[in-house]
Protein backbone atom coordinates (compact mmCIF):
# COMPACT_ATOMS: atom_id res chain seq x y z
CA UNK A 1 0.00 0.00 0.00
CA UNK A 2 2.45 2.62 1.25
CA UNK A 3 4.40 1.76 -2.45
CA UNK A 4 1.04 2.16 -4.39
CA UNK A 5 0.82 5.99 -2.20
CA UNK A 6 4.71 6.65 -3.45
CA UNK A 7 3.82 6.12 -7.27
CA UNK A 8 2.56 10.30 -7.57
CA UNK A 9 6.22 10.23 -5.55
CA UNK A 10 5.62 12.39 -2.60
CA UNK A 11 8.35 14.46 -0.88
CA UNK A 12 6.45 15.97 2.16
CA UNK A 13 3.55 13.80 4.12
CA UNK A 14 1.37 14.64 6.92
CA UNK A 15 0.45 11.91 8.92
CA UNK A 16 -2.91 12.95 10.54
CA UNK A 17 -3.57 11.11 13.91
CA UNK A 18 0.28 9.64 13.42
CA UNK A 19 0.10 7.90 17.39
CA UNK A 20 3.35 6.62 18.15
CA UNK A 21 4.21 6.56 14.39
CA UNK A 22 3.65 3.68 12.84
CA UNK A 23 2.26 4.42 9.83
CA UNK A 24 4.84 7.67 9.63
CA UNK A 25 7.74 5.44 10.19
CA UNK A 26 6.61 3.53 7.01
CA UNK A 27 7.11 6.75 4.90
CA UNK A 28 10.02 7.99 6.55
CA UNK A 29 11.86 4.84 5.65
CA UNK A 30 11.34 5.71 2.11
CA UNK A 31 13.05 8.92 2.33
CA UNK A 32 9.95 10.99 2.40
CA UNK A 33 9.80 14.31 5.19
CA UNK A 34 7.10 13.08 7.64
CA UNK A 35 4.87 15.42 10.13
CA UNK A 36 3.06 14.36 12.29
CA UNK A 37 -0.25 15.49 13.79
CA UNK A 38 -1.52 14.16 17.11
CA UNK A 39 -3.64 15.00 20.01
CA UNK A 40 -2.19 12.61 22.82
CA UNK A 41 1.08 14.13 24.33
CA UNK A 42 2.15 10.70 25.26
CA UNK A 43 1.90 9.19 21.87
CA UNK A 44 3.50 11.84 20.59
CA UNK A 45 6.77 11.08 22.98
CA UNK A 46 6.63 7.87 22.08
CA UNK A 47 6.82 9.14 17.98
CA UNK A 48 9.47 11.45 18.45
CA UNK A 49 11.76 9.23 19.97
CA UNK A 50 11.59 7.50 16.30
CA UNK A 51 12.98 10.67 14.67
CA UNK A 52 9.12 11.38 13.80
CA UNK A 53 8.41 15.57 13.84
CA UNK A 54 5.35 15.47 15.34
CA UNK A 55 3.34 18.84 16.28
CA UNK A 56 0.52 18.49 19.46
CA UNK A 57 -2.88 19.06 18.19
CA UNK A 58 -6.24 17.89 16.82
CA UNK A 59 -6.25 18.11 12.75
CA UNK A 60 -9.30 20.14 13.25
CA UNK A 61 -7.74 22.92 15.36
CA UNK A 62 -3.81 22.31 13.51
CA UNK A 63 -2.03 25.21 12.39
CA UNK A 64 -1.44 24.91 9.09
CA UNK A 65 1.44 27.96 9.10
CA UNK A 66 0.81 28.76 5.33
CA UNK A 67 2.41 25.20 4.67
CA UNK A 68 1.73 22.46 1.69
CA UNK A 69 2.16 18.54 1.74
CA UNK A 70 2.06 16.17 -1.45
CA UNK A 71 0.18 13.75 0.18
CA UNK A 72 -1.58 13.52 3.84
CA UNK A 73 -2.35 10.47 5.30
CA UNK A 74 -4.46 9.11 8.00
CA UNK A 75 -3.74 5.66 9.54
CA UNK A 76 -6.37 4.14 12.21
CA UNK A 77 -7.55 7.71 12.81
CA UNK A 78 -9.86 8.93 10.31
CA UNK A 79 -12.80 8.04 12.47
CA UNK A 80 -11.83 11.00 15.24
CA UNK A 81 -11.50 13.83 13.05
CA UNK A 82 -14.66 15.56 12.02
CA UNK A 83 -16.08 14.90 8.73
CA UNK A 84 -17.38 18.45 7.85
CA UNK A 85 -13.75 19.70 8.42
CA UNK A 86 -11.41 17.32 8.27
CA UNK A 87 -11.40 16.86 4.17
CA UNK A 88 -11.85 20.00 3.31
CA UNK A 89 -8.96 20.89 5.85
CA UNK A 90 -6.79 18.62 3.74
CA UNK A 91 -8.16 19.93 0.81
CA UNK A 92 -6.37 23.41 1.63
CA UNK A 93 -2.71 21.54 2.50
CA UNK A 94 -2.89 19.66 -0.96
CA UNK A 95 -1.78 21.25 -4.21
CA UNK A 96 -3.83 19.94 -7.19
CA UNK A 97 -2.83 16.44 -8.20
CA UNK A 98 -2.06 15.37 -4.76
CA UNK A 99 -3.64 12.66 -2.91
CA UNK A 100 -5.34 12.27 0.68
CA UNK A 101 -5.13 8.45 1.48
CA UNK A 102 -7.04 6.97 4.62
CA UNK A 103 -6.93 3.60 5.79
CA UNK A 104 -8.10 1.16 8.55
CA UNK A 105 -7.05 -2.56 9.09
CA UNK A 106 -9.74 -4.70 9.89
CA UNK A 107 -8.94 -8.68 11.11
CA UNK A 108 -11.50 -10.93 10.47
CA UNK A 109 -11.42 -15.02 12.59
CA UNK A 110 -12.06 -18.20 11.32
CA UNK A 111 -15.17 -19.79 12.07
CA UNK A 112 -14.46 -21.85 14.59
CA UNK A 113 -12.41 -19.20 16.72
CA UNK A 114 -15.03 -16.52 15.74
CA UNK A 115 -17.62 -18.84 17.86
CA UNK A 116 -15.17 -19.30 20.60
CA UNK A 117 -14.76 -15.56 21.41
CA UNK A 118 -18.12 -14.86 21.00
CA UNK A 119 -19.15 -17.08 23.82
CA UNK A 120 -16.49 -15.52 25.64
CA UNK A 121 -17.95 -12.35 24.96
CA UNK A 122 -21.68 -12.98 25.86
CA UNK A 123 -20.70 -14.39 29.03
CA UNK A 124 -18.22 -11.48 29.99
CA UNK A 125 -19.18 -8.12 27.80
CA UNK A 126 -22.17 -8.71 25.70
CA UNK A 127 -22.40 -4.90 24.61
CA UNK A 128 -19.32 -5.62 22.82
CA UNK A 129 -20.88 -8.94 21.44
CA UNK A 130 -22.48 -7.18 18.88
CA UNK A 131 -20.03 -4.70 17.52
CA UNK A 132 -16.10 -4.19 18.31
CA UNK A 133 -13.41 -4.04 16.21
CA UNK A 134 -11.33 -7.08 17.64
CA UNK A 135 -14.35 -9.16 17.09
CA UNK A 136 -14.31 -8.16 13.66
CA UNK A 137 -18.43 -6.98 13.71
CA UNK A 138 -18.04 -3.24 13.58
CA UNK A 139 -19.54 -1.27 10.95
CA UNK A 140 -17.32 0.67 9.22
CA UNK A 141 -17.38 4.24 8.26
CA UNK A 142 -16.42 4.02 4.57
CA UNK A 143 -19.53 5.60 3.01
CA UNK A 144 -19.47 8.35 5.90
CA UNK A 145 -15.96 9.23 4.60
CA UNK A 146 -16.62 8.82 1.12
CA UNK A 147 -19.49 10.80 0.89
CA UNK A 148 -17.77 13.81 3.01
CA UNK A 149 -14.34 14.20 0.50
CA UNK A 150 -17.40 13.92 -2.10
CA UNK A 151 -18.95 16.85 -0.57
CA UNK A 152 -16.05 19.04 -0.76
CA UNK A 153 -15.80 19.47 -4.20
CA UNK A 154 -12.09 19.30 -4.35
CA UNK A 155 -11.08 16.09 -5.08
CA UNK A 156 -11.63 13.58 -7.57
CA UNK A 157 -14.03 10.59 -6.89
CA UNK A 158 -12.52 8.45 -4.31
CA UNK A 159 -10.62 5.25 -4.69
CA UNK A 160 -11.12 2.05 -2.94
CA UNK A 161 -8.26 -0.92 -2.27
CA UNK A 162 -7.71 -3.75 -0.70
CA UNK A 163 -4.82 -5.88 0.53
CA UNK A 164 -4.94 -8.79 2.13
CA UNK A 165 -2.35 -10.67 4.42
CA UNK A 166 -2.38 -12.70 7.88
CA UNK A 167 -1.46 -12.28 11.14
CA UNK A 168 -0.40 -15.23 14.03
CA UNK A 169 -1.01 -14.16 17.23
CA UNK A 170 -0.13 -16.13 20.46
CA UNK A 171 -2.34 -16.00 23.67
CA UNK A 172 -0.41 -13.43 25.48
CA UNK A 173 0.10 -11.16 21.92
CA UNK A 174 -3.52 -10.98 21.41
CA UNK A 175 -4.97 -10.11 24.77
CA UNK A 176 -1.69 -7.38 25.15
CA UNK A 177 -2.78 -5.69 21.51
CA UNK A 178 -6.80 -6.34 23.22
CA UNK A 179 -6.60 -4.00 25.97
CA UNK A 180 -5.68 -1.14 24.03
CA UNK A 181 -8.91 -0.88 22.31
CA UNK A 182 -11.26 2.31 23.53
CA UNK A 183 -14.30 -0.19 24.23
CA UNK A 184 -12.36 -2.70 25.95
CA UNK A 185 -9.95 -0.09 28.36
CA UNK A 186 -13.95 1.63 28.77
CA UNK A 187 -14.86 -1.76 31.18
CA UNK A 188 -14.66 -1.99 34.98
CA UNK A 189 -11.29 -3.21 35.80
CA UNK A 190 -12.94 -6.61 37.11
CA UNK A 191 -15.32 -7.34 33.88
CA UNK A 192 -12.31 -6.63 31.58
CA UNK A 193 -10.19 -9.52 33.95
CA UNK A 194 -12.71 -12.03 33.37
CA UNK A 195 -12.77 -11.31 29.75
CA UNK A 196 -9.35 -11.70 29.41
CA UNK A 197 -9.44 -15.17 31.21
CA UNK A 198 -12.08 -15.74 28.99
CA UNK A 199 -10.91 -14.94 26.10
CA UNK A 200 -7.43 -16.40 26.85
CA UNK A 201 -9.03 -19.99 27.80
CA UNK A 202 -10.25 -20.18 24.49
CA UNK A 203 -7.37 -19.43 22.72
CA UNK A 204 -5.62 -22.07 24.84
CA UNK A 205 -7.89 -24.49 23.21
CA UNK A 206 -7.45 -23.49 20.01
CA UNK A 207 -3.79 -24.30 20.70
CA UNK A 208 -2.31 -21.32 21.98
CA UNK A 209 -2.61 -18.63 19.19
CA UNK A 210 -5.08 -17.91 16.91
CA UNK A 211 -4.81 -16.41 12.74
CA UNK A 212 -6.60 -12.88 11.70
CA UNK A 213 -7.01 -12.75 8.14
CA UNK A 214 -6.81 -9.13 7.77
CA UNK A 215 -7.78 -6.06 5.11
CA UNK A 216 -6.05 -3.12 4.85
CA UNK A 217 -8.92 -0.94 3.03
CA UNK A 218 -7.89 2.49 1.49
CA UNK A 219 -9.80 5.06 0.20
CA UNK A 220 -7.81 7.42 -1.69
CA UNK A 221 -9.02 11.27 -3.32
CA UNK A 222 -6.89 13.02 -5.27
CA UNK A 223 -7.01 16.95 -5.07
CA UNK A 224 -8.54 18.60 -8.48
CA UNK A 225 -8.32 22.33 -9.64
CA UNK A 226 -10.50 24.36 -7.60
CA UNK A 227 -10.81 28.07 -5.70
CA UNK A 228 -8.60 28.95 -3.34
CA UNK A 229 -9.58 27.38 0.27
CA UNK A 230 -9.92 28.93 3.51
CA UNK A 231 -8.65 26.48 5.72
CA UNK A 232 -11.58 25.04 8.38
Amino acid sequence: MVDDLLASTPSRVLDVGCGTGKVARLFLAKGCEVLGVEPDSRMVRVARSHGIQVEVSTFEAWDQAHRLFDLVVSGQAWHWVDPSVGPRKAAAILPPGRWLAIFWNRGRHDPATEAAFDQAYLRCAPALAKASGPLGNKPTDDARDIAAVAATHLFAPCQLRTYHWVQKYSRDQWLDQLGTHSDHIALESEQLAALFDAVGSAIDRRGGSITLHYETQLISAQRIESRTITPA
